[in-house]
């Protein structure tokens, strides 16, 4: 049996240490992403938080364990990781597949009893009630991989060499399934406050979506729209990076006293 430092060890990656008092974010990748696609962003905010980046199952130093295929499972074992690091005030950043998983994260904490997240930056995804039908991880694998470079957020070398599609594809159709399949009611809540992120030109997340998040939190929300597509946070870090440093500090001047 693994020890609580191990399991955190093997779930999270720490890039760059933060100040000592600061909030720890926790960083969700997005459908094939792994941990290391936050290393510039921890970077970036490491005078303001201490940034863990999530590294799911199936992937770079985790490829020879399963991907999950189902969102729930995942958060489930999420939430058991990050009980033991909420020493310290906790926000959630999730790009697109992560903004669901950092969402269900933070429900299963709250209903654990134990301190939830001040703040979610849920960036390029709808809301989670929100449905459209979709089902590209059915599809043959030209299919699917075609829709990995039209949507970008994959390095077209790993996508132009055989053995790292092998190596890429099949936690990336888990991925797909996972986010596919999930559907949340309209009455799943947190009480986190929601920065809803989203491109102008993204096709996976209109603004009225992102806008719906709104009904998924008792807390503050606002949405950010930033120019870009679906990965918009590639060409916009800097203002993301602003972005969050501001949220950081508005989220937290919100909570109440204790």
């Amino acid at each position: 049996m693994m020890t609580v430092s191990a399991e955190v060890d093997r779930w999270l990656r720490r890039f760059h240490p933060g100040p000592p008092d600061a909030p720890r974010l926790v960083c969700f990748p997005h459908a094939g992403g792994a941990a290391s696609t936050y290393l510039a962003i921890s970077k970036a905010l490491s005078s303001v938080a201490e940034v863990q980046a999530v590294q799911y199952p199936g992937r770079q130093d985790r490829r020879t364990e399963p991907a999950h295929t189902a969102i729930a499972p995942l958060a489930d074992r999420i939430a058991e990781v990050l009980t033991p690091l909420t020493d310290r005030p906790l926000a959630f950043f999730g790009h697109s597949m992560g903004a669901i998983v950092g969402f269900e994260v933070i429900r299963r904490l709250a209903a654990a009893g134990g301190p939830a997240p001040f703040v979610l930056f849920a960036s390029g995804r709808r809301a989670p009630s929100t449905t459209r039908f979709e089902d590209v991880h059915r599809r043959d694998d030209a299919g699917f991989l075609r829709e990995m470079r039209e949507l970008g957020g994959t390095d077209p070398r790993v996508l132009a060499d055989p053995e790292l599609v092998e190596m890429v594809l099949p936690p990336t159709r888990a991925d797909y399934q996972a986010i596919e399949t999930y559907s949340a009611p309209d009455d799943a809540v947190i009480s986190t406050a929601v920065v809803a992120m989203v491109g102008d030109s993204d096709p996976r997340v209109t603004q009225a979506e992102a806008e719906l998040w709104r009904r998924h939190t008792t807390g503050p929300f606002e949405v950010k729209v930033f120019p870009g597509g679906h990965f918009y946070l590639s060409d916009q870090q800097g203002a993301v990076v602003e972005a969050v440093t501001a949220g950081l500090a508005a989220a937290r001047g919100a909570q109440p006293t204790p």
